[in-house]
């Protein structure tokens, strides 16, 4: 019997759930897999060199740079540190933009930009968790459904062949079990990684936007 054969035969004789469990499947992969795109490639910079280069340019009094350096990325950083640049900017062409009302105005636009990408960072993340756990439960429930079939099929055979019977019952009811733990345990994982990912671009952003605000009231 081949590999796809034996993969086959445990998906069938694990019964419902197993379907159940498998469309649970394919959802945490593409979560797994959008996240990890998102987060750990599309999102992440280096945040040090790109606020250096942010700085030379405001302190060469080219805001305009500043901001074309930001508008080439889509991480939360760059459009937070473009947010409070352009608000910057705006105040120069018009008025004091180092007055204490203008910093504030400054530091307005820099909270308003984080709190439209904190969303991003984190979004669906939150589902690993919820896959994990309904597929332990659904593999839990249906090895309870596989258990009480095999206790049924053992009262109509002969007492000879009952622990053959029960045996092979127990048998097939533990792949849904099996099944939810092997989609459960990688969804946790990835939960686990995506988060402490996400906390250091949270921690970058609370350090960067502080910095450009103090180096703005320099300027």
């Amino acid at each position: 019997m081949s590999i796809l054969q034996l993969i086959k035969l445990f998906f069938i004789q694990g019964g419902f759930f197993m379907y159940a469990i498998l469309i649970a499947s394919i959802f945490g992969l593409t979560i797994i897999f959008e996240r990890f795109y998102k987060v750990g490639f599309q999102f992440r910079i280096r945040s040090r060199a790109f606020m250096a280069k942010v700085f030379h340019h405001v302190k060469s009094r080219e805001i305009d740079q500043a901001i074309q350096l930001c508008s080439r990325s889509q991480a939360p950083l760059p459009i937070i540190v473009k947010a409070g640049l352009e608000r910057y900017n705006q105040q120069g062409e018009v008025k004091d933009p180092c007055h204490s009302s203008n910093v504030s105005e400054i530091q307005n636009a820099v909270d308003e930009a984080t709190m439209e990408q904190l969303p991003r960072i984190a979004r669906r993340t939150e589902y690993l968790n919820m896959i994990a756990n309904i597929s332990t439960l659904m593999g839990l429930l249906g090895t309870i459904q596989g258990l009480i079939q095999a206790f049924q099929a053992v009262s109509h055979v002969d007492a000879a062949q009952k622990a053959t019977v029960l045996a092979g019952g127990i048998s097939m009811a533990l792949n849904t079990t099996a099944f939810g733990l092997m989609v459960a345990i990688p969804c946790m994982v990835s939960y686990s990684i995506l988060n402490s990912m996400s906390d250091q671009l949270l921690d970058d952003i609370d350090q960067f936007s502080l910095k450009l605000i103090n180096f703005l009231k320099q300027q």
